[in-house]
């Protein structure tokens, strides 16, 4: 989508609005300043998922803004009549979907797809290694003051398989760290990748890091259909790890079937999606009855999860607060996306990682 025809190297006319929960830094600022010196910046603190946070006129503070970098604090149309592009802070956009402005067909939304690849993927693998080497037992052990040997002896990872369910920039690391660890990477999107062209990551990757050919997967799934669903979850996975967005199609995607196709393999499922993906009784049930593995969970459903219940005290999960993608680089690789298409919207050329109104990601 084109939103800017015209080339316009130093932004002249434009006001970048940046609501983050984060101080953005000075040099960070400046960096902008100089590679566009013509277009206006302001900055302010803003928390995480809430309504903006200030004492001004609302209709003062967005009436000139035209590039917005926010989580989910956002005007109505009628505030902002000049916005034209929204840089969001996730990496899905199921936070805005339901925003009216998100229907206004002339402002394009962009996500923040890429940075969260480096740490989410290592909260899976050293979710999932910590309970195969039994550290929650030794940690407690530890606690206790005890040396003692537990009796089994773990797996390690080599010639174990990986598969990742949604094959992003989280997914593509995830398959570059566990193909490291000496493991198979299967992986599954919902359109067909058959030429190496459709295979290669066109969105934003931290240089050096995740699959940008798609070359890592021994074997790439695809398809909207629970049979084809289906075979992926039976490709005898040792690990499931679910990186796909939440939309309609997605809520309750792993479920009773689904779980009864990972007991054939006791897989582990780890989950760094969102909650709702998963069925969260069914879950339950799989790990208090030992048909799965374990699970790493950094999002649940429901979120946040409630005071005694029943996912705290099931049998072989790590669970952690929705907090897998902190991280200190987090901001820094916030500002690459934002200038890498502020320097595609001065040259009148389509954005990076821009969310489609029609699937919601």
């Amino acid at each position: 989508m084109r939103i800017h025809v015209d080339v316009n190297s130093t932004l002249q006319g434009h006001k970048l609005l940046l609501l983050c929960p984060w101080r953005v830094l000075p040099e960070h600022l400046d960096h902008l300043h100089k590679r566009f010196p013509d277009l206006a910046i302001e900055s302010r603190r803003q928390s995480w998922n809430s309504a903006l946070e200030c004492d001004d006129n609302p209709e003062q503070l967005w009436k000139d803004v035209t590039i917005l970098v926010t989580c989910s604090a956002l005007p109505s149309a009628e505030q902002a009549p000049r916005l034209e592009y929204v840089q969001l802070l996730t990496a899905g956009a199921d936070p805005v979907l339901r925003k009216p402005i998100f229907k206004q067909k002339t402002i394009t939304f962009c996500t923040a797809n890429g940075v969260h690849g480096p740490q989410l993927s290592e909260w899976v693998v050293v979710s999932y290694l910590a309970l195969q080497h039994r550290f929650p037992t030794y940690w407690q052990q530890q606690s206790q003051g005890r040396w003692d040997k537990l009796e089994d002896v773990p797996d390690d990872s080599v010639g174990r398989r990986i598969g990742i369910l949604g094959y992003g920039s989280i997914g593509r690391q995830t398959g570059r760290v566990a193909k490291a660890l000496g493991m198979d990477v299967h992986v599954y999107t919902l359109h067909p990748r058959p030429t190496p062209e459709s295979r290669r990551d066109k969105g934003y990757t931290p240089v050096g890091l995740g699959d940008p050919d798609g070359t890592l997967p021994s074997k790439w799934f695809s398809g909207s259909s629970t049979q084809e669903l289906h075979n992926f979850l039976g490709s005898g996975l040792d690990l499931l790890v679910i990186a796909t967005p939440l939309t309609e199609a997605t809520r309750g995607l792993i479920a009773e079937a689904e779980f009864e196709i990972l007991a054939k393999n006791k897989t582990f499922v780890s989950n760094i999606a969102r909650g709702p993906v998963v069925n969260t009784d069914v879950l339950i049930r799989s790990l208090n009855n030992d048909s799965i593995r374990g699970a790493a969970l950094d999002v649940t459903d429901p979120e946040p999860l409630p005071e005694g219940h029943p996912l705290w005290t099931a049998k072989n999960v790590i669970i952690t607060p929705h907090v897998g993608g902190r991280s200190t680089g987090y901001s820094t690789r916030i500002m690459e996306i934002l200038e890498m298409n502020l320097e595609r919207l001065s040259k009148g050329r389509p954005l990076e990682n821009v969310v489609s109104r029609k699937t919601g990601y």
